[in-house]
């Protein structure tokens, strides 16, 4: 299974590229054993309006990805949850999924009318660049949780 982040908008800052980077490498390598082929990230330059936006997103994804769409008023899942969730995915034979995060105003309908469903990283708004290296973070997490690594912690 390959697992692809496909974001509006480019880290420009090094630092928040590292983040990423990190997280990626280190999901990449702990999911090999699990079936997890490949971790990475898309970024489409944003032009500002969200049908374009939808359908610059929608055109950079595999045809057959299960598509996952950050939104606020998606579903909040669990560390635990997203893990299940993943080892449920790749047990029933999905070969993509692509976890989309749309511009400053959020997804075109194109896109939410696509999704298989819509995740929310919580209540709060979070910068768009940093909300790509925090769900990042979860797919490693949850990764890490399947392989039985310790990094999670209850």
């Amino acid at each position: 299974m390959r697992i692809t982040v496909c974001a509006i908008g480019r880290m420009r800052d090094k630092h928040e590229r590292a983040l990423a980077e990190g997280y990626m490498s280190r999901a990449q390598a702990l999911g090999r054993s699990l079936g997890i082929t490949d971790v990475s990230l898309t970024e489409i330059e944003t032009k500002g309006d969200t049908q374009a936006d939808a359908k610059a997103l929608l055109a950079a994804l595999p045809d057959t990805a299960l598509i996952v769409a950050l939104d606020e008023t998606g579903r909040q899942r669990t560390s635990r949850d997203l893990a299940h969730w993943l080892d449920q995915q790749k047990d029933g034979s999905t070969r993509d999924i692509a976890f989309v995060i749309g511009g400053a105003d959020g997804h075109g309908p194109e896109v939410i009318s696509k999704a298989r469903e819509t995740l929310s990283l919580g209540a709060m708004t979070w910068p768009h660049m940093l909300a790509r290296i925090m769900l990042l973070e979860q797919i490693y997490r949850a990764i890490s949780i399947l392989a039985r690594h310790p990094y999670h912690r209850d």
